[in-house]
């Protein structure tokens, strides 16, 4: 799954990719985007400045509200579940991405596997969104197998990547035909192995739902 991914593109140039309407304005997102923080989405032919995660409310043994955790990735086969179904039947986005981050290594020692399409300076994995009362408009990347791919050779699970000519499908199509897109990515894939460690800055929640 997801907890990091870059976007080093800024919201114009995302909203020319996306032949959409710069509405994030100066926007603060940073280029390493994590769980809880905002990064860019478009949606509604707009591009937005949104929070990366579905908000999961949480409570104390004493029964006291906990800080919200972000779910910031959502399983193919999960869709339909009251937890993501009525945002992926009436609010699906793209996240625009230039690569995703996976950890590898052993424990405590992990590093940075940089994942990207290679001649791609701005590609797109399938979202969902909605607005919540904890953080406003927020978004979740959609994730399926990474079978057959270089992906796998890092992880089981991989962001649904989209094709330029599959976009207005994912956002505008039926959720039959949503659904449809909700598979591992066909072509190439670059691995960029790092001796980054895998925690620096701002940690990474994981949640997939």
């Amino acid at each position: 799954m997801c907890n990091l991914y870059r976007m080093t593109k800024n919201a114009d140039e995302v909203a020319a990719w996306f032949d959409a309407v710069n509405a994030a304005g100066g926007a603060n997102h940073g280029e390493e985007v994590y769980p809880g923080y905002p990064g860019l989405v478009a949606a509604g032919g707009q591009v937005r400045a949104m929070v990366w995660g579905f908000p999961l409310v949480m409570k104390g043994r004493s029964g006291q509200p906990l800080k919200p955790k972000p779910v910031n990735n959502c399983r193919t086969d999960k869709l339909d579940s009251f937890f993501w179904r009525y945002s992926f039947e009436e609010r699906r986005c793209l996240i625009p991405l230039t690569g995703w981050a996976e950890a590898e290594g052993p424990k405590g020692a992990k590093t940075r596997t940089w994942l990207s399409l290679p001649d791609a300076p701005i590609f797109a994995a399938a979202g969902v969104w909605r607005e919540s009362e904890e953080w406003g408009a927020c978004y979740s990347m959609v994730m399926t197998e990474s079978a057959s791919s270089a992906a796998e050779d890092v992880h089981t699970r991989m962001p649904v990547l989209l094709a330029p000519d599959d976009y207005a499908g994912w956002v505008q199509g039926s959720p039959e035909e949503a659904k449809a897109l909700c598979r591992p990515w066909g072509g190439d894939i670059a691995l960029d192995r790092t001796d980054e460690s895998w925690v620096k800055g701002r940690g990474t929640q994981q949640s997939l739902l």
